[in-house]
C-alpha cells in the first residue's frame, strides 16, 4: 500500500498520475451532469448521454454542470454553448 502524500520522483510517473487524475475528474463531472438530469426527472436520450460521457473538455463539462439545473429538456444542454 502506498503512503498518502507520496510524490513520484520520475517525470514519467508524475505525468501518468496527473493524466489519471484528469480523466477521473472528467468522468466524475460527466456523471454529475447525468445524475442531476435524472434527479430532476428529465429523460436523458442516448445521444445526450453519449455526448456527455465522451466529453474531454473540462470547460464544457463545467458549463454543463451549471446549465443542468435550469434546462427543461436534456437536449437543451447540447443546443447551446453559453453558460
Amino acid at each position: 500500500m502506498m503512503r498518502r502524500g507520496y510524490e513520484f520522483q520520475s517525470e514519467f510517473a508524475r505525468s501518468y498520475v496527473a493524466k489519471g487524475r484528469q480523466e477521473g475528474l472528467l468522468e466524475a463531472k460527466a456523471h454529475d451532469v447525468l445524475a442531476v438530469l435524472e434527479a430532476r426527472g428529465l429523460e436523458v436520450p442516448a445521444e445526450v448521454r453519449e455526448r456527455v460521457l465522451a466529453s474531454t473538455d473540462l470547460a464544457e463539462l463545467d458549463r454543463w454542470v451549471r446549465r443542468v439545473a435550469v434546462v427543461s429538456d436534456a437536449r437543451e444542454l447540447l443546443a447551446t454553448t453559453g453558460s
